[in-house]
């Protein structure tokens, strides 16, 4: 590695908490008003509620890279990167010319649901408290899933403002290299990337080892991405999701055109229009050790995805039932509301997919390592319980708005609150239990982020010079 990159990995300070939105845009115009020759300072749009989207131009080198935290307002590890890297870049003229690019950097793109996550930001960094204070829109409101895209029988147009504001940027600067600051929530790590690249393979896992973090070895988060090699998949976006359920739920084009509200991501979109490479590193705020033992388990791995299946419709069925306690009397646009209806819906089509592609693919046949059964027994139980979080914070939200009204529809929350409460403060002890996790220093986070950005930087200026 060279000198200059390590000393700017060295230097990361050990951060203890996460940035605040308004701590993140503060820091932003400071920084514009300190080097004011390097960085320019501008406003790319508006959030829905209001709140400025800012974006840093720092340096002028001839080609474009976009850095962007908060794409999903839970994950905010590369927010505190881009915080960094943003600081460095605007005082060192040497690293700004090593490493050749111009700057855009967006700290918190879904800067409406951060501030809906901030109640953990500060810690303390349990499991428990990270789910009573979690927020993630529904789909259809997630900032880096609604770019437009025409493909096969899907035809969406309908950008959120936070979305076009991106969409723009993208289209004014044609950025080579993205850098979309997505991170995970329990496991190991792993990557993303647009197209394989074997020479970065072994780097970027030498990267999990130098800070500690084991690689997510379990199922890939999504059936629709490719395996490239262990731990590092393609990117996945609309048209990839399309592909999947036309050939492994055998459904036509019309009819999963009408069970998909989202658009297309980021990178989809960036990379068919302008050729830009897109990287995603996803590390974990907790990881148990289990999600790297590729030693067998006692059953088939097909044997663990039906049961996680199974155990996923059941948990629906309970939030779907104590929601409906109070029918009517949450606010149909309240985002926990929206989001838990989201994320508690069965979508069978899905579910279709993924036991077709276990009785046809003799993987599914072998036994489950033990990371695999650990993912789909257990870490899918931890981002289910983020749904009961989001459920107990829906009726607190409909208590203060109800503080005022008659004593029958306070009566009729009251009791879904507490199934609500019960409900959570069950799944949420089982995990503590079962789940025997560390909880990762933020600046080990951060280091890992920083340096597999810098590797792929590295590669992209080898692969033009050859």
């Amino acid at each position: 590695m060279k000198e200059i990159y390590r000393t700017l990995l060295e230097n990361i300070p050990n951060f203890r908490s996460f940035m605040t939105v308004d701590e993140m845009d503060e820091s932003s115009r400071a920084l514009a008003m300190r080097y004011p020759g390097v960085v320019r300072l501008s406003e790319i749009g508006k959030t829905r509620e209001g709140s400025p989207l800012l974006c840093l131009k720092i340096g002028s080198g001839k080609k474009n890279a976009l850095v962007f935290g908060l794409p999903h307002p839970n994950e905010p590890i590369g927010a505190l990167m881009s915080e960094y890297l943003a600081e460095k870049l605007a005082g060192d003229e040497a690293l700004r010319e090593e490493l050749g690019y111009t700057w855009y950097i967006v700290k918190a793109w879904d800067a409406d649901g951060a501030r809906r996550n901030e109640g953990w930001f500060k810690g303390p960094f349990t499991v428990t408290n990270y789910l009573r204070r979690f927020f993630r829109p529904a789909g259809f409101e997630q900032v880096d899933w609604t770019f437009p895209i025409d493909y096969k029988g899907i035809h969406f147009h309908k950008p959120l403002p936070e979305t076009k504001a991106m969409m723009n940027l993208i289209d004014e600067i044609h950025p080579e290299f993205i850098y979309a600051l997505h991170n995970a929530g329990f496991g190991g790590i792993y990557w993303y990337m647009t197209k394989p690249c074997p020479p970065l393979y072994e780097p970027l896992r030498e990267v999990s080892r130098k800070y500690g973090l084991p690689l997510h070895l379990g199922e890939p988060e999504s059936p629709t991405s490719k395996i490239y090699d262990k731990a590092i998949y393609s990117n996945m976006d609309i048209t990839d999701i399309c592909d999947y359920l036309e050939r492994c739920a055998g459904m036509d084009e019309a009819v999963f055109a009408s069970h998909i509200d989202t658009g297309d991501c980021s990178s989809g979109y960036a990379g068919r229009r302008y050729g830009s490479f897109t990287l995603l590193t996803e590390l974990p705020y907790f990881y148990d050790s289990r999600i790297e033992d590729v030693s067998p388990s006692e059953m088939t791995r097909g044997d663990a995805v039906r049961m996680k299946y199974e155990e996923d419709r059941r948990m629906n069925q309970e939030i779907k039932s104590i929601l409906a306690l109070s029918k009517g009397l949450i606010a149909p646009d309240d985002p926990y509301l929206l989001a838990v209806e989201n994320f508690a819906s069965d979508n069978d089509f899905s579910a279709r997919a993924a036991i077709r592609m276990i009785e046809t693919d003799e993987d599914y046949k072998k036994a489950a390592t033990v990371a695999e059964a650990f993912d789909n027994l257990l870490v899918s139980k931890f981002y289910k319980a983020t749904v009961y979080g989001m459920l107990l914070r829906a009726y607190e939200n409909a208590m203060d708005a109800e503080e005022n009204s008659d004593a029958g529809k306070r009566k009729t929350l009251e009791c879904g609150l507490a199934r609500a409460k019960e409900a959570f403060e069950r799944i949420s002890a089982f995990l503590e239990e079962k789940l025997n996790y560390r909880t990762v220093p933020i600046r080990d986070l951060v280091s890992a982020q920083l340096e597999s950005g810098l590797l792929v930087v590295e590669y992209l200026k080898m692969s033009e010079n050859r």
